[in-house]
């Protein structure tokens, strides 16, 4: 392949990739939304007896308080490493996870969630927007930060793959849990905001309803095929002597 080839195809993906790249978590809209996603959260009391589960050699113990389901759209999320920041610091390899997630009027195509930023702090939900119509359509009560607590390996890799805009269902129990080091609680209600608004839920399934569809994702994984092609024909020419740096 020509030098002068391989450059177009760099600046093509180049080009490509700078826009796709910023647009890449925009949300389909109109929303296409599955009925469940238009449903509260189910929340049932449960009598269960506390139990065990050990991560990463620590013991933690589980309070099962409500059987919770949760049908919503993804918004934002944060991975936690265990090794870094305040989860390392109380020895939490349990919490795998916060998902931000929507449901309910929040989908309502009138509403238009590209409108919203949102984004996760180490807790956190957070969003804000400078649309007032945007602001007052959204209903802050059907939105919920998730702390995802689960030791299956299975669950947490299928967890690994979502994606902002994913259509996702939860199921498990809200829960308390605590380890030697101290003890993290859980919201009961929809209601609440601020410190201590987050669902605790010990996670016994996960499943993906529905992925979220951009085109802009598309784009931008096709954009750094372009520019990893580029690069290796450029790199290979290279090391093979066929094309060599001139300096003027």
């Amino acid at each position: 392949m020509s030098k002068q080839l391989t450059i177009w195809i760099f600046l093509a993906g180049l080009i490509l990739f700078i826009p796709s790249c910023w647009q890449r978590d925009r949300f389909p809209h109109p929303p296409l939304v599955a009925p469940e996603l238009l449903t509260e959260p189910r929340q049932e009391a449960v009598e269960k007896e506390p139990f065990s589960v050990h991560q990463e050699g620590v013991e933690y113990r589980i309070s099962p308080l409500y059987e919770y389901a949760l049908y919503g759209q993804v918004v934002s999320f944060r991975f936690h490493n265990s090794r870094f920041g305040l989860h390392r610091a109380w020895n939490d390899h349990l919490n795998v996870a916060d998902l931000c997630v929507v449901w309910g009027d929040n989908l309502n195509p009138d509403l238009n969630l590209n409108r919203i930023k949102f984004w996760n702090g180490q807790f956190t939900c957070n969003f804000s927007t400078r649309n007032r119509e945007a602001w007052d359509r959204f209903d802050i009560f059907q939105i919920s930060n998730n702390h995802l607590i689960l030791d299956d390996p299975h669950l947490r890799r299928q967890l690994s793959r979502v994606r902002i805009g994913d259509q996702i269902h939860i199921r498990g129990w809200l829960a308390e849990y605590a380890h030697s080091g101290g003890r993290r609680g859980t919201s009961t209600t929809r209601l609440d905001t601020g410190d201590g608004a987050c669902e605790t839920i010990f996670v016994q399934d996960y499943q993906l309803i529905a992925p979220t569809r951009n085109r802009w994702r598309g784009l931008m994984y096709f954009a750094l095929l372009l520019l990893l092609t580029s690069a290796t024909i450029a790199t290979t020419q290279i090391l093979r002597g066929k094309w060599k740096p001139t300096l003027r």
